[in-house]
């Protein structure tokens, strides 16, 4: 729902994958001015249909919809995003369930790399509900002991270099500069932000001209 460029490339890509996978995927885009109400009973109506078999709701809504009211509506059986509080207490108990997407992915990567995550040090950046919480639970079961960085971190860089294992999910471009990272240490950054100033595409990427070519 509504304008947000980052959704519409999480949207795009979802599509796209689904595609590549083979599975069936339905988009429906409300009018912006929907209410509450009207939200939850398109969810209801996706709950009771024996043909979906996963829901995913795109944040942010819009202000005038409440997003938790819509997240704990949708069945936890469906909720392929692992947001629903039952889902989420299953995942701090260790206990089987669905993940929210991202960072169960990040996990995949550390595994298909070969990455030690036993014993490592992480720092998650960000503590989001959708990404920075689940992502430190999934460290923590595999047995890494997790810092949790953000805004109001003290020393965050200084934090940060001690890690091997750092996932950066701040949602500010170019907030991890090399000053955050060791040698050695294992980056993985989900973030996703459009940058559409020229001065801030020159600054970020000075050192790739290919990125550069053709903003």
């Amino acid at each position: 729902m509504g304008e947000n460029p980052a959704s519409k490339v999480y949207v795009s890509s979802k599509i796209a994958a689904c595609e590549k996978l083979g599975l069936a995927s339905i988009q429906v885009t409300p009018a912006a001015t929907i209410t509450t109400e009207e939200l939850l009973a398109v969810v209801e109506e996706l709950n009771r249909r024996d043909d979906v078999d996963g829901i995913l709701v795109q944040l942010p809504l819009p202000p005038q919809v409440d997003a938790k009211k819509i997240l704990d509506a949708v069945d936890p059986a469906k909720d392929v995003d692992g947001f629903h509080p039952m889902n989420v207490g299953h995942l701090v108990a260790g206990r089987p369930s669905l993940v929210s997407c991202t960072p169960a992915g990040v996990m995949e990567i550390l595994k298909r790399s070969g990455i030690a995550v036993e014993g490592a040090n992480a720092v998650v950046l960000g503590r989001s509900d959708i990404v920075g919480k689940p992502m430190a639970l999934l460290l923590m079961h595999a047995n890494a002991t997790v810092t949790i960085g953000h805004s109001k971190t003290r020393d965050l860089a200084e934090k940060t270099r001690r890690a091997d294992i750092v996932v950066a999910a701040m949602g500010r471009a170019a907030m991890v500069t090399p000053e955050y990272i060791r040698a050695g240490a294992t980056v993985i950054d989900v973030g996703i932000n459009r940058v559409t100033d020229a001065a801030q595409a020159a600054k970020y990427f000075a050192n790739f001209p290919e990125r550069l070519a053709g903003f």
